[in-house]
């Protein structure tokens, strides 16, 4: 079994990067240093520097434009229910709404995307079944 990824990422600053990874997302804090923040997102190393944001492009996904980069996390239904709610209560715009994709299909999934106060685009993914994440389409 692999263990967890790391990622590093630019941000604008560390003062809305945490508050947004660390109280919205409920993400724990790790080493830090005046100008980066490990947080634990979801069981994976982030790695938050402050430097130039890039712009995003995009790909299709079932007649949908996603932002392309993006990154973000697999959780079962439940929690991610629970994830979609959270952000909706705590005032967090949607940049793709909450929505079920290959319906019916292997690999069917919940997904949406939000952005970071720095411009980096999340997708959060949500499975009934775990064995789908990789499961090839019809």
């Amino acid at each position: 079994m692999p263990g967890p990824f790391h990622m590093a990422f630019g941000v604008r600053d560390l003062e809305t990067t945490r508050a947004f990874y660390g109280d919205v997302l409920g993400c724990e804090m790790g080493r830090s240093a005046p100008t980066w923040q490990d947080f634990d997102f979801f069981g994976h190393q982030l790695s938050a520097h402050v430097t130039e944001a890039t712009a995003d492009s995009g790909g299709q996904v079932e007649g949908l434009t996603v932002p392309i980069p993006h990154f973000g996390a697999v959780l079962d239904l439940d929690a991610w229910n629970g994830l979609a709610k959270r952000l909706e209560a705590g005032g967090v715009a949607f940049h793709i709404a909450p929505q079920i994709r290959f319906e019916g299909e292997p690999g069917e999934q919940g997904t949406f995307f939000v952005k970071d106060p720095s411009g980096n685009t999340l997708e959060f993914k949500g499975f009934r079944d775990m064995a789908g994440v990789f499961a090839v389409g019809a």
